[in-house]
């Protein structure tokens, strides 16, 4: 039987971040041509905001999938927006991302959060 945990996301990590995020996204539906160095600059800059937040999911030792977001104040609330959510290509379909999001959604309940966004398109327009 596997060991499964949520933590908080880290810099530590940053390279596997970067990694999960550039493979999920170059799958279904995305096909996104992420680089690694890319996807590393992009979780770097997301992580490195005052107001970021984000959960990885561990299986076994090993990093299956994060959820990152930052939150911004408005006239009614501070709001999180959830910029990715992304799970390793062998973890996909077995419940991590739903998982990620569902306890960040508490989290968020619980620090009084307003709203949460999160905007997806696989659109190539």
């Amino acid at each position: 039987m596997s060991e499964a945990m949520i933590n908080l996301i880290n810099f530590e990590h940053l390279e596997e971040y970067a990694e999960i995020y550039a493979a999920a996204f170059a799958g279904e539906p995305w096909h996104d041509p992420w680089k690694v160095e890319d996807a590393l600059i992009h979780v770097r800059e997301l992580l490195g905001s005052a107001q970021s937040y984000g959960l990885e999911y561990i299986v076994d030792g090993e990093i299956a999938g994060f959820i990152l977001g930052s939150t911004m104040l408005f006239h009614y609330g501070r709001i999180f927006e959830i910029n990715d959510l992304a799970v390793a290509p062998k973890y996909q379909g077995q419940g991590i991302g739903a998982k990620l999001l569902e306890r960040c959604l508490s989290d968020m309940k619980e620090k009084g959060i307003a709203a949460v966004n999160l905007i997806t398109s696989n659109d190539k327009k």
